[in-house]
């Protein structure tokens, strides 16, 4: 059973007490998200083009619903397409000059695909074209407007739609802005999406997952709507690469700073692992050899986004499970929204007349 008192998810989940104090500030980031979202939808906020097809990846709350295997998903369909993708994030909780954990785990992922980080996104957008990326595949984006794109994909977990999962004495999960919960957005601005990808779908019920659909498609209306699963691939281990079906049976601790750990869990047990121990921190949380005390005993399972981090502190040694991202109902609406985009020789042919331009 997961370890929760590191993870301040687990706190803001729970309803009554001092954490209801925080209704006042999620009131005020609410109002002036619906502010700022009106301007843009008033055309009031500039929107700037970068010369190159832009595909936002993102969503409406804070934390994990599994943006980064998207964004690995795109961009190799479209190196398979013939395009030369580049990855622009916002780098958060990154120090400075250096890669945040995301980056790292897509550098892994994807050695030989660009990625720069910058808050400034039409800044980093401009950098990634001037080194001869045809389209951009935009991570976090879907708040940030004033970088023009051609797509937002938009996910949405199912086992957390709104980003908190349900009180553990039971009831409905808080569904408020941050710093209450973790809303970014109303469920209205799912309308600017041109898909809804929801994650984690073989996680909840049957019943679970048709409300939600059915919750989504009145928000959105009418904005298709795909189902998909997060796939484990292969368990990296310091003797060399195993077949997930190791895990079957096996006794594992897990240690995880990432945005739903309990969807993570729920990957381990699905697989036949059973968890001992499961040491939860915060999202991007900066890991010392103190953390891994008292284990060791047993394997120790991690993720991609953690290992990138528990390799340069001292403890014992680690198992990385690789997951990827499998669309297994609405793939062609995926497929047929990147075939809108123009053709890459015409995209390469744009970037290099905004770079003639620029320079």
């Amino acid at each position: 059973m997961a370890s929760k008192e590191r993870d301040p998810v687990h706190w803001l989940a729970q309803r009554g007490g001092v954490r209801e104090l925080l209704r006042i500030p999620a009131a005020i980031v609410a109002r002036m998200a619906r502010i700022r979202g009106g301007l843009y939808d008033r055309r009031l906020k500039t929107v700037e083009e970068v010369g190159v097809p832009v595909v936002s990846v993102g969503n409406i709350t804070a934390g994990g619903t599994g943006k980064t295997p998207m964004v690995a998903l795109v961009v190799r369909t479209l190196i398979a397409r013939g395009y030369r993708p580049a990855i622009l994030s916002r780098g958060y909780g990154s120090k400075p000059g250096m890669p945040n954990d995301e980056a790292l785990e897509l550098a892994r992922l994807l050695p030989e695909t660009e990625h720069v980080q910058n808050p400034k996104r039409v800044e980093g957008a401009s950098r990634l074209v001037d080194r001869g990326a045809d389209v951009i595949v935009m991570d976090d984006g879907f708040q940030h407007r004033r970088l023009a794109r051609d797509l937002d994909l938009v996910l949405v977990d199912a086992t957390r739609p709104l980003g908190l999962p349900a009180p553990d004495k039971g009831g409905d999960a808080v569904e408020t802005f941050l710093p209450r919960g973790l809303m970014r957005e109303d469920l209205g601005a799912l309308g600017r999406a041109d898909l809804l990808l929801i994650t984690r779908a073989d996680q909840v019920s049957p019943e679970e997952l048709e409300k939600l659909e059915i919750r989504l498609a009145g928000a959105a209306g009418g904005v298709p709507v795909a189902l998909s699963c997060h796939r484990p691939e292969k368990l990296w281990t310091p003797e060399g690469t195993r077949s997930v079906e190791t895990l079957a049976g096996l006794e594992v601790d897990l240690i995880s700073a990432i945005g739903n750990p309990a969807g993570f869990e729920r990957t381990l047990t699905d697989l036949g692992a059973i968890v001992c121990e499961h040491r939860t921190f915060p999202d991007h949380h900066d890991y010392s050899s103190a953390d891994l005390e008292g284990l060791g005993e047993r394997p120790l399972v991690t993720t991609m986004k953690d290992a990138v981090k528990l390799e340069s502190v001292g403890g014992p040694k680690h198992w990385v499970l690789e997951v990827g991202l499998d669309i297994y109902r609405g793939v062609d609406w995926f497929d047929e929204l990147l075939s809108t985009l123009p053709e890459p020789k015409a995209a390469s042919l744009r970037a290099g007349l905004r770079g003639g331009l620029v320079g």
